[in-house]
């Protein structure tokens, strides 16, 4: 098997949460623990997924502070899986993700499960990037600011090294 590459370093936003959630069934646990799905046995039903890809997609979710595992709620002997405040910090990812799916990978009069607020029965409104004065921004409206390279040497622990890059 393929090591993964892990982006542990990265000084990307997007890059670093990449190795807690960036395959397909951890987004789909993620979804599912929203959803209210606790357990093993019910992740297992609603994914489909081979118990050793489950337990090691769980794993990697509890280690990473996204997922925490305890004792079932009822007492029972079960062990339940239930959002961290990391986890539950996915929650504008997944609407968002979900949005852009219903965008565009569905045809207009598809069905298709759609996201409403509990108490009125209403679609969520679509999200939106906005700027602090209120105004709606496009992707042209921003640029990602990186480090400087001082700042890159503390973090690295090599502050006061010289570099040729």
């Amino acid at each position: 098997m393929v090591k993964r590459t892990t982006h542990a370093d990265s000084l990307c936003g997007v890059a670093r949460p990449l190795d807690a959630i960036g395959d397909w069934w951890s987004l789909l646990i993620i979804r599912d623990a929203f959803d209210g799905l606790r357990r093993f046995g019910e992740f297992q039903r609603s994914l489909g997924l081979a118990k050793n890809i489950l337990s090691v997609r769980l794993r990697n979710l509890v280690t990473h502070g996204i997922l925490h595992m305890g004792p079932a709620s009822d007492g029972s002997a079960h062990r339940e899986y239930v959002l961290t405040e990391k986890g539950r910090g996915l929650f504008p990812l997944l609407v968002a993700l979900r949005q852009w799916g219903d965008e565009f990978f569905f045809d207009p009069q598809e069905a298709h499960a759609v996201l409403v607020e509990k108490k009125t029965g209403a679609p969520i409104p679509k999200l939106e990037i906005r700027a602090r004065s209120g105004r709606t921004l496009a992707p042209e409206d921003t640029v990602v600011m990186h480090p400087s390279r001082e700042a890159r040497r503390k973090r690295s622990g090599t502050a006061g090294t010289t570099s040729s890059r």
